[in-house]
């Protein structure tokens, strides 16, 4: 496995005003707007010392930005995921060209199974996976079985708020997993549960270390993370949270790739 850092991700592209929204209601996107915000979430990666791989453009599908939930990886497996809104399926083929050209295996969700990537919060060897929206019983099911021989322990969780498990919570990298609690079904999941006082708190990209990438309308969640001494930096993404996006979901950080 190589050092290097890698993380996908993917342009957004001219549809990107027709995605999906599940809990919000449509509001106006600024198409330039966001590019140039999805400009400045991949120098941040940049900045942190990821190398940002484009997968291939998907412009006849609104929701591809949100490259995440295409796939899960774990160690040296990449899972391509079969989403639960049919129009996003055809994103997939795409990302499976960038994780087997970054050198992964290969596994699929099949049908009946639905899984979302943004379903799926990972941290030291626990798998948990959000049952009760885009993600099926069949969908945990597979990933469960392409996982445990892994040393993972799946564990399904309850999803009723939000659009998707990372919606609601993400781990720091201590794995104290945060969350705003209004829109978290079940808090007692996780034996370490920080409340968050903003829905955009609950967000967080680990970027390695002690360093953290979130988004910039939740200052209060950003002060805490820093008094527990993380290191923040904050990106603009309005006009995807428009869309139920967070900055979990535009990347795939690809820790330890197999290339060379």
């Amino acid at each position: 496995m190589s050092d290097r850092q890698l993380a996908l991700v993917r342009r957004p592209g001219p549809l990107l005003a027709d995605g999906l929204v599940t809990h919000l209601e449509r509001h106006p996107i600024d198409l330039d707007l966001a590019l140039r915000q999805w400009e400045g979430y991949v120098d941040a990666l940049a900045r942190a010392g990821w190398q940002t791989i484009e997968v291939e453009p998907a412009p006849d599908c609104p929701d591809a930005v949100f490259v995440e939930d295409a796939v899960v990886v774990y160690g040296d497996l990449a899972v391509l995921t079969r989403p639960g809104a049919p129009s996003r399926r055809p994103e997939i083929p795409g990302v499976e060209n960038a994780v087997r050209a970054a050198g992964y295996r290969i596994a699929h969700i099949e049908g009946p199974g639905t899984l979302d990537g943004g379903d799926v919060l990972k941290w030291g060897g626990s798998v948990w996976v959000g049952q009760g929206g885009r993600t099926n019983a069949a969908g945990l099911r597979q990933l469960a079985e392409h996982l445990e021989p892994l040393g993972a322990r799946v564990i399904g969780v309850p999803v009723a708020q939000v659009l998707h498990l990372k919606s609601a919570v993400t781990a720091l990298p201590d794995g104290t997993v945060v969350g705003y609690p209004p829109l978290v079904d079940d808090t007692r999941v996780w034996q370490d549960f920080l409340p968050v006082p903003e829905e955009s708190g609950a967000h967080v990209v680990l970027l390695g270390g002690n360093r953290l990438l979130m988004a910039a309308d939740a200052p209060a969640s950003a002060e805490i993370f820093r008094e527990r001494g993380y290191e923040v930096t904050e990106a603009d993404i309005s006009e995807f949270i428009k869309l139920e996006g967070c900055v979990t979901c535009l990347s795939v950080r690809l820790r330890g790739a197999p290339v060379e």
